[in-house]
């Protein structure tokens, strides 16, 4: 079966490969992608020897169930060729803002220096709380006051602070996403 494989992170296409039973029972079983590859006619774990995995998120079949769409977490790049993606060789246009956000929240959390403003509002909740209502406040002074440019600078700042707290409690953007989704109906 041809699987397109997504970045679950910003939802570009990273490639195309095809899966037989054993492949989706591994991918199923570790988590981690398998693919059945027709020229070597034999499974493979995406990333095996590149070290260039694909942790499996959501795997989706299509309504005649002769096809799959992997969303994945990729870790370094999806194409053989040493790019980002089978489709679009330019990485650095392929990911979003959002993100770029997250691996900075995942780096300063993970380097825990003092000096990162990052770091010190993960370190004090009371402090990211307090920055939540601020800048809140802000969007909607800004807003009454029909100003475009201060409401997408409040914003910017009210998100970026709503996502460090969403960060902190280990809640994805893709969750925010489906809540979302669930409530256009």
């Amino acid at each position: 079966m041809p699987v397109v494989v997504q970045d679950v992170r910003n939802n570009n296409v990273l490639m195309l490969a095809y899966m037989n039973d054993e492949a989706l029972a591994l991918t199923r079983t570790t988590g981690y992608m398998h693919y059945w590859s027709r020229s070597r006619n034999a499974i493979w774990k995406k990333g095996e020897t590149s070290g260039n995995f694909q942790k499996a998120v959501e795997l989706l079949t299509d309504c005649d169930g002769d096809a799959m769409l992997a969303r994945v977490e990729q870790t370094g790049v999806a194409c053989h060729t040493g790019t980002y993606s089978c489709f679009a060789k330019d990485p650095i246009h392929q990911r979003d803002v959002f993100a770029e956000l997250w691996d900075v929240f995942e780096q300063r959390k993970a380097a825990q220096c003092e000096s990162s403003y990052t770091c010190k509002l993960m370190n004090n909740r009371n402090l990211l709380l307090k920055k939540i209502a601020e800048e809140s406040s802000e969007v909607i002074i800004a807003a009454k006051d029909k100003v475009r440019g201060e409401i997408v600078y409040e914003a910017s700042d009210l998100l970026y602070h709503l996502m460090v707290l969403l960060y902190d409690e280990g809640i994805t953007m893709d969750d925010i996403k489906k809540e979302l989704e669930g409530r256009r109906k």
